[in-house]
């Protein structure tokens, strides 16, 4: 098992910064990639941005592209989200998750472990 916590959310204003971590424990050892995936009121859970944790080749929706940058320190099993540029549509609960497989690293079913989110406000 991998266990998951998020931190760094908050209210900010239209083009603020706000850097979002996760620490992970456990089972570290059989991470393959992390990502971040977020949910908006009354709207589906999607993919914002996912690193490989060895390598760190990265992926990023096309939303968050150029805005967004997602980092991790392996040493410390820690996973970072630079977000700046932010935007009231960015609004959401952020969710940080693990996978233990290799493969696409956009999609939700590849991922086994969720953290329990941290709330991102964005005003206008």
């Amino acid at each position: 098992q991998v266990q998951l916590v998020e931190s760094g959310g908050g209210l900010v204003q239209t083009g603020g910064s706000l850097r979002l971590s996760c620490g992970a424990s456990g089972r570290t050892f059989s991470i393959q990639a992390m990502g971040w995936f977020r949910q908006a009121p009354g709207k589906e859970r999607e993919f914002v941005a996912a690193i490989r944790w060895f390598g760190g080749r990265d992926a990023y929706a096309d939303s968050v592209k150029g805005r967004f940058t997602i980092s991790r320190d392996n040493a410390k099993n820690t996973l970072y989200l630079q977000m700046n540029s932010l935007k009231p549509e960015d609004t959401a609960v952020y969710y940080c998750a693990a996978s233990e497989v290799i493969g696409t690293m956009t999609f939700q079913n590849r991922y086994a472990y969720w953290g329990q989110g941290t709330q991102v406000t964005v005003s206008s």
